[in-house]
């Protein structure tokens, strides 16, 4: 209707203007001039009818929700890149469980049925056993008195000298000095402990008490093996009163 108006005012316009000046040239110019106006606007008219064809025969195709969702996705805000929800954390790293002590064979801890070798290994087996790890024979030739050295749970440090004996040979004075003079100083022990399968004579128990020296017998090494009595080491630090060694500043006298 407007377009309409316009050609309307524009002819009468220029009928009025070749009456009044008596030449129809600018009649014609005004005409060529609404005409080029005329044509402009049909044209413009023709791409926007043509778009909004296009927009509807799309969302026709898409189904009846993707007009919509479209406008909704294209005007949905973007995450804020310093939001600590739209950031991405690595996964946790994986911790591994706790490792379980070895189970160790009752075979292992015979110390009845094994040479002085193989009873090294069962003293290394009980260390084990009762949660050590790790636990090392380092017994033989220039082993300077230490057969097992064994950590505790705790942190601990144990280092132990075996001595498989019959029960009419007890461990003396002498074996007690030997190990004396290098548990501490030369292995670093936090608990030193000297197993055997027979006894101790007196001066080996004092001399072992004025070095704070642990002494297992047969009888304590059965009730060790048989878990009715707690390992030399807790024994050791559980001792309300315990006899001070070389690491508490006393000297071992060899």
């Amino acid at each position: 209707m407007g377009l309409v108006g316009v050609v309307t005012g524009g002819a009468a316009l220029m009928v009025r203007t070749a009456r009044s000046t008596g030449s129809y040239l600018p009649a014609v110019l005004t005409a060529l001039a609404l005409l080029l106006g005329v044509v402009a606007v049909l044209i413009r008219w023709n791409r926007t009818a043509t778009a909004r064809g296009r927009s509807r025969s799309r969302a026709e195709r898409n189904g009846p929700g993707a007009a919509g969702a479209a406008a909704v996705a294209d005007t949905a805000p973007l995450p804020d890149a310093g939001d600590p929800v739209a950031e991405t954390f690595p996964a946790p790293p994986t911790v591994p469980p706790p490792t379980a002590p070895p189970a160790v064979d009752s075979g292992a801890l015979d110390h009845l049925a094994v040479d002085p070798d193989g009873f090294e290994h069962t003293v290394a087996a009980l260390c084990a056993r009762d949660g050590c790890s790790p636990v090392e024979v380092v017994g033989g030739a220039g082993d300077l008195g230490a057969d097992v050295i064994a950590t505790t749970p705790a942190g601990t440090r144990v280092v132990l000298q075996c001595k498989q004996y019959g029960e009419d040979h007890r461990v003396g004075s002498p074996d007690l000095q030997r190990f004396g003079g290098t548990c501490y100083a030369v292995h670093e022990a936090d608990v030193a402990v000297l197993v055997t399968t027979s006894s101790f004579t007196d001066p080996a128990l004092e001399y072992a008490a004025s070095c704070g020296i642990v002494c297992v017998d047969g009888t304590e090494l059965a009730a060790w093996t048989a878990s009715t009595a707690p390992p030399p080491w807790a024994a050791s630090a559980g001792d309300p009163d315990p006899v001070p060694g070389p690491r508490d500043g006393s000297p071992c006298d060899t």
